[in-house]
């Protein structure tokens, strides 16, 4: 049986791969490949993933992190939109975790258009999520698959903050409340520059979500993003104004801002994800 230490993929090993199959990380998709083991070992610590746990991982890249899930999980399903890198990634397993092969499974295609995955349903995700598209990915995956119950992504510091951010902070925002719909999320460490190849020109933080059930509501899901997108398209004016192209008109606004018990003189920054399902359900 392989050692897991030693499958894991080092600096050395990370510059090795990428020559080989010709691979420059390209800033077009957010690529920063981990190059450290010790960073993706306190990542699966983090998300706890342990021996039953159906995992799936965005952007695996070379594999650095996919191995170390592979190494401590029932079963990893990997989603890659690279050509190269997702045609090189079952090597890599095979080489280097030979006796967890059955246990892997590749899906070559972008995580933004993925609807199905092959195997168990799974109930984990963890990532290192390209920069460029973190947030919609993180929120198409909770949207499509139900049954993952909990995430631990790598994100931008920046973007780390504004997930977790409550109201009232001053980068709470559409990230932050749309999460709120599928999740709780908090910050669950910080990641240096120079685990990565290439270093990148931003500091990473780790994001831990627990699903939750989203707000009781008669109104959809898209009713109630649409009146978070209109609250923040001009997050500097009160909701009366913000919500006016949304509800009709500021007389429609006020209105349902009155139905849903918030003061049409608040702002968006100012509301939960149940104020704003609450004025969802006014307009309908």
């Amino acid at each position: 049986m392989t050692d897991a230490t030693d499958a894991l993929l080092g600096p050395a090993d990370v510059r090795e791969l990428a020559a080989a199959l010709g691979v420059r990380p390209t800033k077009q998709r957010g690529q920063n490949f981990v190059i450290d083991a010790n960073t993706v070992r306190r990542i699966v610590r983090a998300a706890e993933v342990g021996a039953d746990d159906v995992v799936v991982e965005v952007g695996p890249g070379l594999g650095s992190l996919t191995l170390a899930l592979l190494a401590a999980a029932r079963h990893v399903t990997a989603v890659e939109i690279d050509d190269v890198l997702a045609a090189a990634l079952p090597a890599t397993v095979a080489a280097r975790l030979p006796e967890r092969v059955d246990h892997f499974a590749l899906v070559h295609q972008d995580a933004l258009r993925v609807t199905e995955l092959p195997g168990p349903p799974p109930g984990a995700l963890v990532a290192n999520l390209p920069y460029n598209v973190a947030v919609p990915v993180l929120l198409h995956m909770l949207a499509t698959f139900p049954s993952i119950e909990r995430a631990l992504v790598m994100v931008q510091s920046e973007v780390a903050d504004r997930l977790v951010a409550g109201p009232g902070s001053k980068v709470y925002g559409v990230p932050s409340v749309k999460a709120a719909w599928y999740a709780h999320a908090r910050r669950a460490g910080a990641i240096g520059r120079n685990v990565f190849w290439p270093a990148p020109n931003v500091d990473s933080g780790l994001v831990a979500l627990t699903r939750r059930e989203p707000p009781a509501t008669t109104a959809s899901r898209e009713e109630v993003f649409a009146v978070i997108d209109a609250a923040f398209a001009q997050r500097r004016k009160t909701l009366r104004s913000a919500l006016a192209g949304w509800a009709g008109s500021p007389a429609a606004a006020e209105a349902a801002c009155a139905a849903a018990g918030v003061p049409p003189t608040a702002r968006g920054e100012a509301l939960t994800i149940d104020d704003f399902a609450r004025l969802a359900e006014a307009r309908r």
